[in-house]
């Protein structure tokens, strides 16, 4: 009896403990299908946007679950306050689909620009931790990489000494390189205190143009032959050299002109 009595207790707040647990449940089941989904997966450097995608339509559930309870709440009485608030944490719930779904769209940004050839860089004018003006168009004539990183991403702190050594070997061929991150100066010269690199560290601003700022993944890299032009640079997940061999193609095809 008491247990009956219990159970027809909780079922007058089923909306509102729903509700409530939405927002975490969707977190979770995205979290659970995209790993479960990469495990499966053949190749998943090429179906992300599969992953995304169900990850992403998944996280609806926690929100239908509670919608079905209000519904069923309402059509045999009246939706009670609780339930009401319950059923506004799980619509509210639904916000979180906003971050994926961006973010797959900058990501096949992202891929799209990485692949360009032949096409005129953007040029940017910002400055660097010094307050120093830097253009890209100061660089006309020069192989130009630009590297978009940030101080939280660790694959960019792993990649930067590398990137430091390969200015270094290669500057006196008319190699520079560029790292631009959107981090605060202070946050920036803080990194330097632990990784030492000797390449300009830039601002990336919003008035640099969008294609440095259409990041989902980093570090990501742009090569300009000395001709301006936007050349493609290695996938992400390619190893450190593929990336020197595109730089030395490009400084002994664009040496010969």
């Amino acid at each position: 009896m008491f247990g009956e009595v219990s159970l027809v207790k909780l079922s007058k707040y089923r909306v509102l403990v729903s509700g409530i647990l939405s927002p975490i449940m969707a977190v979770l089941l995205s979290v659970l299908v995209n790993g479960v989904l990469m495990r499966w997966s053949a190749d998943p450097k090429q179906d992300w946007l599969f992953r995304l995608s169900v990850s992403t339509v998944v996280m609806v559930v926690p929100f239908a679950v509670t919608l079905v309870f209000a519904m069923k709440d309402r059509s045999r009485s009246r939706l009670l306050l609780s339930g009401k608030i319950g059923f506004a944490i799980a619509i509210l719930s639904l916000g979180l689909i906003a971050k994926p779904v961006s973010d797959g769209f900058i990501r096949s940004k992202q891929e799209r620009n990485r692949k360009m050839r032949d096409v005129t860089a953007p040029v940017f004018e910002t400055t660097d931790l010094s307050g120093n003006h830097r253009r890209l168009a100061d660089y006309k004539g020069k192989v130009v990489l630009v590297n978009i990183w940030e101080p939280w991403c660790a694959p960019c702190r792993a990649e930067m000494p590398a990137l430091d050594r390969l200015y270094q070997e290669r500057k006196d061929r008319g190699l520079v390189v560029l790292g631009m991150s959107d981090d605060g100066i202070a946050s920036q010269k803080r990194f330097l205190t632990e990784i030492k690199v000797t390449y300009p560290l830039l601002i990336l601003t919003r008035d640099v143009p969008s294609l440095y700022r259409d990041i989902a993944r980093y570090p990501e890299t742009f090569l300009v032959d000395r001709e301006g032009r936007l050349q493609p640079a290695p996938d992400l997940d390619q190893p450190f050299e593929k990336l020197e061999a595109n730089v030395d193609a490009l400084l002994v095809r664009d040496s010969s002109h």
